[in-house]
């Protein structure tokens, strides 16, 4: 009794627990809602965050504090990065913890960004954002992979590893375009484009730096927002042809860009930006009011400055420069070139820094221009290493990374075996057999179709020369008929008639013509007999099979180079002979000499076919190298021979010696 109520008890508690716990759960699900909508202020949402964030530690449910924790970081990002990076850390390792693919890409992500935007620790960035692209491709979430890629190649675009930027980028472009055109996925495209315009640049390639371009502005045009997009791309397009020479076009595509109204209010630091290229392309195009061109400069200057845009600013006082070295105002030119170098050391911005050193190193003379020009190649050489070093960092991070997938793959592998090995193992040996078998049986039935084959096109040979004796003996036939109707038989016919006529004559005369007339019988007698001598003479005798097979020894010996001798006797019946046999015969000759052609290394050949004691006598000699019996009794030529000698029911007997040439004795029997 007191088991039972314990048991009850038990029970009571654990589905008390339950239901307290599923009503915890659907708390944190209304918070995490609350804090998602876009209604609310930042720091109300912030608040419902943390609250679904302790609520779920409460639960112990791992997934559930996960998800919680995700989205409390997503509002860090904003107040706190440092709070922010860490909180995805732990995320990462409570994500790896339950295997949640998609948080540890997700997180990966969110890391990756944390490094490379907050800390500008750009191999750290790599290395987070190589997890992320690894496992959004194993769970083939093409946008998220394309948002990975994108940054991946806008990392190493800075880094001026242009080639790397440019792979990634096409790869991320590849994927966008399988998806649907809405305008997320057109911005990234945009970026894309943009991106490769900007590589295609700096790699001096104006040509494709002009065709991204002009795609990135026709994806601008696409977009239901794209106005401003437009503008950077014909801003970006001026550039390029400035940069080819084309001034025209650049000075065109910039007041474009300058012409719009929404230019000022949107983008001022970008107004900015453009009208200082604009200034400084119409001094390189000739034009010859430098008032106009200083007060233009000084407004680009004015404005970037009021908007604290240090690049942008940077980026005029460097075109000023230039400006004041080619109208050699150097004291103006020189403020300006040491303005540049001080703002770009400030924010990091080599390329203006390097090319302000050097132009300060061409404004003064002596010790102090060497000295801009010697901190030039130092700061050249140093980034140079720099380059090189994150390359060669970026490379182990890619080695250390493949390491471990193949040991993740190993382990992952060895798991596999030791639950399939057995199965496997049967299924790879029963797999072995039947593919042994079958190549077999497809070897053996091949053999037979070629032997079928061969075997057809010389019973073809045989009939073809059968048909040739016919219509010889044919043609003779009718020779010898009208040899006996017009020559014979008319002398016959003649002869009679004269001696009907003597029958009424008498005197020596007709006795003398009687005589003449019976030599005249015993001339036709002879004719007579000599026509029958060739009736029972078989003019075709030694033709049919033996031409066929002097043919064949004709032409082989002929295409291989040989000189040969074929001696046959005449008292064989061939056509007697079963086809069969007769085959295998030709067959013979045809494998031997293709055996004396490939191995024997010979000059000449005899071959000879007679008839001893009622068996055929086949034998091939040659004057070749000759081989070892006793070592070549396996080789597939012998095989063969032996294989074809059998069916017809003969002995094959080969006698060689190195350097003294080859025998083969064929003997079968003659069954007429």
């Amino acid at each position: 009794m007191l088991r039972i109520l314990f048991t009850f008890l038990c029970f009571i508690i654990y589905t008390t627990s339950i239901c307290a716990q599923s009503k915890t759960i659907d708390s944190i699900l209304v918070l995490r809602k609350r804090s998602a909508d876009t209604e609310l202020s930042f720091e109300d949402r912030f608040k419902y965050a943390q609250i679904a964030s302790e609520l779920s530690i409460t639960t112990n449910v791992d997934s559930t504090i996960l998800n919680s924790n995700k989205n409390l970081a997503f509002f860090y990002m904003s107040k706190d990065f440092n709070i922010y990076g860490k909180m995805n850390l732990d995320n990462l390792a409570l994500a790896k913890k339950i295997n949640d693919s998609s948080s540890i890409a997700s997180i990966s992500f969110n890391l990756g960004f944390y490094h490379h935007y907050f800390e500008q620790q750009n191999d750290s960035a790599y290395y987070y954002y190589k997890n992320a692209v690894e496992v959004y491709d194993k769970l083939d979430e093409k946008k998220e992979l394309a948002s990975v890629l994108i940054n991946i190649a806008t990392l190493q675009q800075i880094e001026n590893d242009f080639v790397g930027s440019e792979e990634n980028a096409i790869k991320a472009i590849e994927i966008l375009q399988t998806l649907p055109r809405k305008e997320s996925n057109l911005g990234d495209l945009y970026l894309l484009y943009n991106l490769l315009g900007l590589n295609a640049y700096d790699l001096k390639d104006y040509e494709k730096s002009i065709e991204n371009h002009e795609n990135a502005l026709d994806i601008a045009r696409e977009m239901n927002y794209g106005r401003l997009n437009e503008l950077y791309s014909s801003g970006n397009l001026a550039l390029v042809y400035r940069e080819i020479g084309d001034l025209e076009k650049a000075i065109q595509l910039w007041e474009g860009v300058l012409s719009n109204d929404i230019l000022m209010e949107e983008d001022p630091s970008f107004f900015a930006l453009s009208l200082e290229n604009i200034t400084y392309t119409k001094f390189l195009n000739g034009y010859a009011d430098n008032e106009e061109i200083e007060r233009s400069f000084e407004r680009a200057y004015q404005l970037s400055d009021s908007l604290d845009e240090a690049y942008v600013k940077a980026s005029t006082t460097i075109s000023m420069t230039r400006y004041f070295k080619g109208i050699n105002n150097v004291p103006s030119a020189f403020k300006y070139a040491e303005e540049t170098y001080a703002i770009s050391t400030e924010i990091g911005a080599n390329d203006l820094r390097l090319e302000s050193l050097l132009l300060l190193s061409k404004l003064k003379t002596g010790e102090e221009g060497k000295k801009y020009l010697n901190e030039h190649i130092r700061l050249s050489d140093s980034l140079l290493n720099v380059e090189r070093n994150v390359r060669n960092k970026r490379a182990r991070i890619q080695l250390e990374t493949d390491e471990l997938e193949r040991e993740n793959e190993r382990i992952e592998q060895q798991r596999l075996w030791l639950i399939v090995v057995s199965v496997g193992l049967l299924i790879t040996l029963l797999f072995i057999y039947i593919i042994i078998t079958q190549r077999s049986r497809n070897k053996e039935l091949q053999f037979k179709q070629d032997q079928q084959k061969a075997n057809e096109e010389i019973y073809n040979l045989m009939l073809s020369q059968q048909d040739k004796v016919d219509e010889a003996r044919a043609n003779e036939k009718k020779r010898i008929s009208e040899e006996l109707h017009d020559g014979v038989l008319g002398r016959l016919f003649g002869t009679r008639l004269s001696l009907d006529s003597l029958n009424f004559s008498e005197g020596q005369d007709a006795i003398k013509n009687r005589a003449s007339y019976i030599e005249e019988l015993k001339t036709i007698e002879n004719d007579i007999r000599k026509i029958s001598h060739d009736l029972n003479t078989d003019f075709v005798s030694g033709s049919g099979f033996m031409d066929i097979v002097s043919e064949l020894i004709e032409k082989q010996t002929l295409a291989y180079q040989l000189s040969s001798s074929f001696d046959f006797t005449d008292d064989i019946n061939w056509e007697s002979i079963p086809n069969k046999t007769k085959i295998n015969i030709y067959r013979i000759i045809q494998e031997s000499l293709q055996n004396i052609y490939k191995h024997a290394n010979a000059n000449a050949v005899k071959i000879s076919i007679q008839l001893k004691n009622n068996v055929i006598c086949l034998s091939i000699n040659d004057d070749g190298d000759g081989f070892d019996i006793n070592k070549s009794k396996k080789g597939i030529g012998i095989k063969n021979i032996n294989s074809r000698v059998n069916e017809v029911e003969g002995t094959a007997e080969f006698n060689s010696e190195i350097n003294k040439g080859t025998e083969v004795l064929i003997s079968i029997p003659y069954k007429n």
